[in-house]
C-alpha cells in the first residue's frame, strides 16, 4: 500500500481549490490509503475509492471509518469497478516512476509506484479511459512526475477533448525508490548529471460542457 507522501499532499492541495458541491460524484482511483477519499467526503461528496490491492481497500475502509465519512471502497483494475458510472470529479495519484524494462509487470508493494520503462503504464490508461467517466464540466486532477512526461499527458487529454493545464509543481528530494535506480535514471537521460530533485506536477483537465 502507497503511504500518503509529497504526491498526495500536493494533489490534495488542488482538491481543496476546486469547487465540490454537496452532493457531487467524485472517483478516487488508485485511492492507497484514502487520504484524498476523505478529503473529498469531508467536503460532502459522495465518494467512490477504487485500488487494486487488497490491503489498500482495507485501509481506505478503515480510515474513512476513523474520520466519521462515508466512502464507497471497490477493489479493482482502475475504472473496471466504475463502468457505466460517470463523475463530477476524478482524482489519480497513480503509479508514475519509470522502472527498468527487465523488472517486468510490478508486483506487491512495487505496483504502487512502478509503471513501466517509461513511466506511462497506468498514466496512458488513465488518459484514454478517464475521459468518458467524466459528465460534461467534470475534471480530472492528477499527480505525476517529471520523469514520465507530462507534456504527453496533456496532449493525450487535449486530443480526448479535455482542456488541460498544469497548476502546481513542486521540486522534492529523492525518496527511496529514485534514489536505487538514479544510476539508470542518469544513463536513460531521464536525469541530468546535476540534478537531485524530483519534480511533481498536478494537470488539472475538464471536460467542456
Amino acid at each position: 500500500m502507497y503511504a500518503p507522501q509529497e504526491d498526495t499532499e500536493l494533489l490534495a492541495g488542488a482538491l481543496s481549490e476546486e469547487p465540490v458541491p454537496p452532493g457531487a460524484d467524485v472517483l478516487d482511483v488508485g485511492t492507497g490509503s484514502g487520504a484524498l477519499a476523505v478529503a473529498a467526503a469531508r467536503r460532502g461528496a459522495q465518494v467512490t475509492a477504487v485500488d487494486v490491492s487488497r490491503r489498500a481497500v482495507c485501509a481506505a475502509r478503515l480510515n474513512a471509518l476513523r474520520a466519521g465519512v462515508s466512502v464507497r471502497v471497490r477493489r479493482g483494475n482502475l475504472f473496471a469497478p466504475v463502468r457505466g458510472r460517470s463523475f463530477d470529479l476524478i482524482l489519480a495519484n497513480p503509479p508514475y516512476v519509470p522502472a527498468p524494462g527487465e523488472r517486468g509487470l510490478p508486483r506487491g508493494p512495487a505496483r504502487a509506484w512502478d509503471a513501466g520503462s517509461d513511466g506511462r503504464l497506468v498514466l496512458d490508461r488513465i488518459c484514454r479511459e478517464a475521459p468518458a467517466l467524466l459528465r460534461p464540466g467534470g475534471v480530472l486532477l492528477l499527480v505525476q512526475s517529471a520523469l514520465s512526461d507530462p507534456e504527453l499527458t496533456l496532449a493525450r487529454l487535449r486530443e480526448a477533448g479535455l482542456k488541460a493545464a498544469v497548476t502546481r509543481r513542486r521540486r522534492i528530494a529523492f525518496g527511496p525508490v529514485l534514489r536505487a535506480r538514479e544510476h539508470w535514471l542518469r544513463e536513460r537521460g531521464l536525469l541530468t548529471a546535476t540534478e537531485n530533485r524530483e519534480e511533481l506536477v498536478v494537470i488539472r483537465a475538464e471536460l467542456p460542457v
